[in-house]
Order: C-alpha cells, then structure tokens, then sequence
C-alpha cells in the first residue's frame, strides 16, 4: 500500500500530465510502465520529503538552499580543496537518467568494470534520487552526468559539484543536442508530430548540460565531432563494449541446442521507428525468404512488418523483449542478425550495440556502413559491412550461396568480442585521456 501512495503522488499525476500535453498519450502512457516497472523492482527516485523530512516547496526552488544557507552562515560553505583529494583516492560518481535498460546497462552500470580496472571507486544514482544524489556527491572527487538535459535539479548538482570543487563530465550517447539530427531522422516519420516537436525544443536543454561540464563524453566519435557544433569543451569517446555479464549469458547462450528450422535471419528492433531502417532491405528478406520454405525471419522487439508478402507471414517469427537473457538465448538462435541503418545524422552518431549482443553469441551480423558499425564489423571477418543497396545485395548473396562460411564469421565475432571489444582501459574502448581525467 506505501508503495501504491509513492507511485500515485501529485508530482508524478503531474509529470504525467505534462508528458501527455507536450509528447502525447501514447508516450505518457509507455513512462508510466517504465516507472511501474522500477516500483515493482525496488527503483522508485526516493522523495526528499519522504527520506529527509524535509519539503522542497518551504526551501526554495532548490532542495539543498537550506543545506547551503546554514552552510553559509557558519562560514563553512567554501572548501579550499576536496578531502578525497587529500587520500590520492579517486571516487567517481554517476548522476543520469537510467530509465532506459541498454543505455544504463552500456553507459552506466559498465563504467564499474573500467574503473575496477584502474583502480578508481564508482557509484551511480538517478537524477530524481535527491537524497541519494545528494549523499554519495560528498566523498567524491569526480561527477558524472548522463543524458540529462537542464533543469533545476541538474543545475543545484552542479552548484553543489563546485562547492566541493569536484571535475565534471557529461556523458551522452546520441544526439539529442542536435536540431538537424532530429529533422533529418528518418526513424521520426513514426512518431507522432507533437512528440517530435517536443524532441526539437528539448535540444538546446541538452547543449546546455554539455556547456556546464568541464569535459564531454561520447559513445562514439562521430557523436563527438558532431558534438563539436556545440560545445568547444574538452571531449573524449567511450565506446560501449561487451562486459563479463554479457560475456558469460553470451557464452551460455550458444551452448542451446538449435530446432528444427532452416536459414534464420534475426532483426532487433527497440521501437516501431525502425521501420525506416527495415524497409532498405525488405525487398532483399522477401527474395531470401521467398527461395526456400524452411528459413525464417525472427523479429526481436517491435516492428511492423506488413510490408512483406502476405504469403511470407508463416515465416516471420515475431518475439517481443523480455529480459536482456531471455534476448541473447533467443539471438543465440539466428543464423545471421540484420543491422541496416538509414543513413542520415542521427544513425550516423549510433553505436554498435546490436552487433555486439550478437557477436556475445556467436552470431555474425550483416551491417549498413553507417554510425560505429563498421567500425566494430570487419568486413568478411566477423561480420559483413554493406554498402549501400548494392552491398546489401551481395551481401543477400553470399548468404544465399556459401552460408556455412557465417557460421565462421560468427566464431570469429565472439573471439574479436572477447580480445578486442571486453573492458578494457585503452583503444577501441577507451580514450586514454577519458582516464587521465580521473586519474590526475
């Protein structure tokens, strides 16, 4: 019953209220699941005036003013140098949005096996978590911020980060700053027009974040020199990599015993959005699938499909998410993933995630040339790298003619994935400079 009171508060009914005026119901409605989900999991942002007893609205405008005031008034507020310092420990703290499983999985939760390796101390909290936000901001000697955009509880971590004198970083893994990344996103042509506006308006909030920070981090480097359009701030990549939790359901994963089906071609898709990526080789899929009977085409997540022939569907296998497990065992599957990307400037900013799941389980993908995926991809090696329509083709081709030689490339993937692409504190993963910022 507590729970169902912290789920139903005035703030919440409201935030529901604002993103159902300013994005509409169908996005209110898919945030109130999210945060339904975290309430069932113990996740709930904590309430400042549930946790400290103490109500935002008697302080100001900002929940610490009281904090800073008495602070100020015992002469105590400026620190001539942080005390963390002082040990030669180096603790770093993460602040973010972690509504969204793979960018917390990928952004936040994997940044403990990079520092583990180097010695350093993390912790991470939600943005709404004040009092968590507020407490573990004390012993740091370095703030993190993720993919949130200005607002008021950003700008007081930032006044507190500054009294305690910690170094700031923003991190970020798509464009979410960029104007033109939005209106030229093919994948936008599925939302709805008020959601898109809303997407448009929000991005200076986000360059706004960036300009706060010492130092910008990104997921990839085109995400970065985009990036420099807005920011001149000292910026470094951090690629998403393959970690041990990955590493191990991955390796598990490929120990199932396959069924009893033909050539099985896997598309993951997150959103309805990627229809748009779907459709540059649908005609392609429809030809494959057409040549024979037993292969399949299996759907992982939302996509609509209606676009193949209709005397296709039987071949179509459609399996929407679960768990992050639950997605690898069924990937695990696949003869061959499928990650085309319409190539604009926001895909172009993407990382190679997909690949990555894939290559855990020993599945080579085929891949458009856009965004980090040919970078992580080596063309006829782990995987294959089309480009264009024509390379699409022939990369249709060659699973057509030869496909015993994937399940090579697919080998080949996860022992790249294991030596080149786990956590590691140099290239490709990381930029060098990412850890002297922590470490100097």
């Amino acid at each position: 019953m507590i729970a169902v009171r912290k789920a139903l508060k005035l703030h919440r009914l409201g935030q529901f209220l604002r993103t159902l005026r300013t994005e509409g119901l169908r996005a209110a409605l898919s945030r109130t699941v999210v945060h339904l989900r975290m309430l069932k999991a113990g996740q709930i942002p904590s309430d400042i005036a549930d946790q400290t007893g103490c109500d935002q609205a008697q302080n100001g405008r900002f929940a610490m003013s009281a904090v800073w005031s008495d602070l100020s008034s015992k002469t105590a507020f400026e620190i001539v140098s942080n005390p963390a310092l002082l040990t030669q420990k180096r603790n770093v703290v993460l602040i973010g949005d972690l509504n969204l499983p793979q960018c917390r999985k990928y952004r936040v939760e994997q940044l403990d096996e990079i520092f583990a390796k180097a010695g350093v101390s993390f912790r991470f909290a939600h943005y709404e978590d004040i009092p968590r936000c507020r407490d573990i901001m004390q012993t740091a000697t370095h703030l993190i911020v993720y993919r949130v955009a200005r607002c008021d509880l950003l700008t007081m971590y930032l006044y507190e980060a500054r009294r305690l004198r910690l170094s700031v970083m923003y991190d970020i893994d798509d464009p979410l700053f960029s104007v033109p990344a939005y209106e030229t996103y093919s994948n936008m042509s599925a939302v709805p027009k008020s959601q898109k506006d809303h997407f448009v308006s929000e991005a200076p909030l986000y360059a706004d974040a960036m300009n706060m920070a010492d130092v910008l981090s990104f997921s990839t480097q085109s995400l970065l020199t985009h990036a420099r359009q807005f920011s001149n701030r000292p910026a470094f990549v951090r690629r998403n990599f393959a970690d041990l939790e990955t590493l191990r359901i991955g390796g598990g994963a490929m120990q199932r015993e396959r069924g009893p089906h033909g050539l099985r071609l896997a598309f993951s898709s997150g959103s309805d959005g990627h229809g748009a990526d779907f459709r540059l080789i649908s005609d392609h899929i429809a030809e494959f699938l057409a040549a024979d009977k037993t292969r399949e085409l299996m759907v992982l997540g939302k996509l609509d499909h209606t676009g193949l022939p209709t005397d296709l569907c039987s071949q179509v296998q459609c399996r929407p998410f679960t768990s992050y497990p639950a997605y690898l065992r069924q990937l695990a599957t696949a003869d061959c993933a499928l990650l085309p990307l319409t190539d604009d400037l926001f895909n172009g900013c993407k990382s190679a995630v997909r690949a990555i799941d894939a290559a855990a389980v020993g599945v080579p993908s085929i891949v458009s040339n856009v965004g980090d995926l040919g970078h992580f991809v080596t063309d006829k090696a782990t995987g294959i790298v089309a480009k264009g329509p024509e390379g699409w083709r022939l990369a249709f081709g060659m699973l057509d003619a030869a496909p015993e030689s994937f399940s090579g490339m697919g080998q080949d993937a996860r022992r790249d994935l294991e030596t080149r692409w786990a956590a590691r504190l140099d290239s490709p993963v990381i930029d060098p400079e990412f850890l002297r910022w922590v470490q100097d």
